[in-house]
C-alpha cells in the first residue's frame, strides 16, 4: 500500500492532500454546530422553535461528520463487518434522541409514547424511502452502462444485491419474526432488551467472519474520499477527530434537540407525536440516506442497500432492546418500557413492512416494481391516521408478503438458516 511505503508526510502535506474544499465542508459543519455548544454551555433556551433549529441544526451538522468518518473508515475496514459498522455510526444520532426518550419515560411517563414514535417512524423510514431511493438511483445509474454494452438490459430493471448481504437478511428475517412479540406483550420487557442485545453482538461477531467475495478497493470520492486520500496517520487521526467532535455535539444537543420537538409541536399547532416520530427521523438519518445514494451514483448499488439492511438490523436489535434498559435507568419499573394501544399499533404496522421488506430481498435481488410499491404504501400511512387503517395497512404487507414469500419459497430456508451457518459456507458466499 502506498501508505506504507512512503516516508510520514508533514502536517502541512497531510493538509494538502485533503484540500481546502473538504476542510472547508468541516468547518461549515462546525460553524453550523457552534451555536448549539454556545447555548448548552451558555444555558440559554429563548424558546422552542429556536432551540429546534439551532440543536436540530447541530445534530444534522454532526450526523454529516460522523458519516463521512465512517465511510473513510472502511479504507482500514473491509468487508461485511465495514458495512455493519458503517451503518452502526451511521444511526447513532437516532439513538442518542430515541434513548433519551426511553430514559426520561422513566420518571415521566407522558414521554413513554415518543421512545417508541421515534423507533416506529425512523425505521419505516429507512424502509419505505430510503430502500426505494437508493434502488431507483441504483436502476438510473445502471443505465449508463447498458448503452455502452457493459451490462444487460435487465440491469435497470432489477438491482443484484451482494451475496455477503444473505447474512443481514438473514438476520433481519428472524428479528421480524421476533418483532412480532411486542405487540403480543404490549410492552418491552427488559429480558426481551437483553434477548436483542445478544442478537446484536452475535450479528456483528457472524458480520466480522464474512470475507468479501471481491477483493479490490473500492474508490472513495466526494468527502470520504478526500479522507481516504490522506497518508494512513493523517487519515486516521482525522476520522478520529470527526468521530468524537461529532459525538461531542450530538451528545450534548440530542436532550434540549428531543426536548424542543415535544414543545415546538405545542408552540406551532403541530401534533408533537409527529414531530417525534417524524422530523426527529429525518434530521438524524439524512446523512445516512446520502452516503447510500453516494454509493449508488457510483454504481455500487449492492454495497448502498447493503448498507441500510445492515442499519435495519442495528435498528430492531441495538436500539430496541435497549429502550426497556434505558427507561429502567431513568426510574421507570423493571418490568420495560410499556406501549400503549397506539404504540402496540405501530410496532405492528412496522413489524409487518420489515416482513414485506425482507420478502422482497430474499431472492438477492430488489425489483424496480418493488421499490415503488414500497413507497407507495409507506406514504399511503400518511393518510392512514385512525387504528383501523394502521391494522388493514399491517394486514396489507402480510399478505403481499405471503404472496411474495410464495414467488421465493426456495429462498426461504438458505436465509433462515444464513445466521447460523460457517463463513464459507456456500449459502453465505454464493
Amino acid at each position: 500500500m502506498t501508505d506504507t511505503l512512503s516516508p510520514a508526510p508533514t502536517p502541512g502535506v497531510v493538509a494538502s492532500r485533503m484540500g481546502a474544499s473538504a476542510w472547508g465542508r468541516i468547518a461549515i459543519c462546525i460553524a453550523i454546530a457552534l451555536p448549539a455548544v454556545v447555548f448548552r454551555i451558555g444555558g440559554f433556551a429563548p424558546n422552542p422553535v429556536v432551540d429546534l433549529l439551532v440543536f436540530g441544526g447541530a445534530v444534522v451538522a454532526a450526523s454529516f461528520l460522523l458519516a463521512w468518518a465512517a465511510e473513510a473508515a472502511q479504507k482500514d475496514i473491509a468487508g461485511a463487518l465495514a458495512i455493519a459498522i458503517l451503518a452502526l455510526i451511521a444511526v447513532l444520532p437516532e439513538y442518542a434522541v430515541d434513548l433519551y426518550y426511553a430514559l426520561r419515560s422513566g420518571y415521566d411517563p407522558s414521554y413513554e409514547q415518543f421512545a417508541a414514535a421515534n423507533m416506529t417512524g425512523s425505521n419505516r423510514l429507512l424502509l419505505g424511502f430510503g430502500w426505494p431511493l437508493v434502488v431507483i438511483i441504483s436502476l438510473l445509474v445502471a443505465r449508463r452502462f447498458v448503452r455502452t454494452g457493459s451490462l444487460p438490459a435487465s440491469a435497470t430493471r432489477v438491482l443484484e444485491l451482494e451475496r455477503s448481504s444473505r447474512l443481514d437478511i438473514g438476520f433481519l428475517a428472524l428479528l421480524a419474526l421476533v418483532a412480532f412479540l411486542i405487540p403480543l406483550m404490549g410492552s418491552i420487557p427488559m429480558w426481551f432488551g437483553f434477548v436483542l442485545l445478544a442478537a446484536f453482538v452475535w450479528y456483528l461477531w457472524r458480520a466480522s467472519k464474512v470475507e468479501d467475495g471481491d477483493d479490490d478497493e473500492e474508490e472513495m470520492v466526494g468527502m470520504a474520499g478526500n479522507i481516504a486520500s490522506m497518508p494512513q496517520r493523517g487519515r486516521r487521526w482525522t476520522i478520529v477527530a470527526l468521530f468524537v467532535v461529532a459525538a461531542a455535539v450530538i451528545l450534548s444537543s440530542a436532550e434540549p434537540f428531543a426536548d424542543a420537538l415535544v414543545q415546538s409541536g405545542s408552540a406551532l399547532g403541530i401534533d408533537s407525536y409527529f414531530l417525534v416520530q417524524w422530523l426527529a427521523p429525518l434530521a438524524t438519518e439524512a446523512p445516512e440516506f446520502i452516503v447510500a445514494a453516494l454509493f449508488a451514483l457510483r454504481g455500487m448499488g449492492g454495497a448502498a442497500i447493503g448498507t441500510l439492511i445492515a442499519s435495519k438490523v442495528n435498528q430492531w436489535s441495538l436500539l430496541v432492546g435497549s429502550l426497556p434498559i434505558a427507561h429502567v435507568l431513568g426510574g421507570g419499573t423493571s418490568g420495560g418500557l410499556p406501549l400503549d394501544g397506539r404504540q402496540v399499533e405501530e410496532f405492528m404496522l412496522t413489524a409487518s413492512q420489515t416482513v414485506l421488506g425482507v420478502a422482497i430481498i430474499i431472492a438477492l435481488r430488489f425489483h424496480r416494481w418493488s421499490a415503488i410499491g414500497l413507497a407507495a404504501l409507506f406514504a399511503v400511512q400518511f393518510f392512514v391516521t385512525d387504528t383501523n387503517g394502521r391494522w388493514v395497512l399491517s394486514i396489507v404487507h402480510l399478505v403481499a408478503a405471503v404472496v411474495v414469500f410464495w414467488i421465493n419459497r426456495r429462498e426461504i430456508l438458505p436465509t433462515i438458516t444464513a445466521p447460523f451457518r460457517r463463513a464459507s459456507s456456500p449459502v453465505l458466499r454464493g
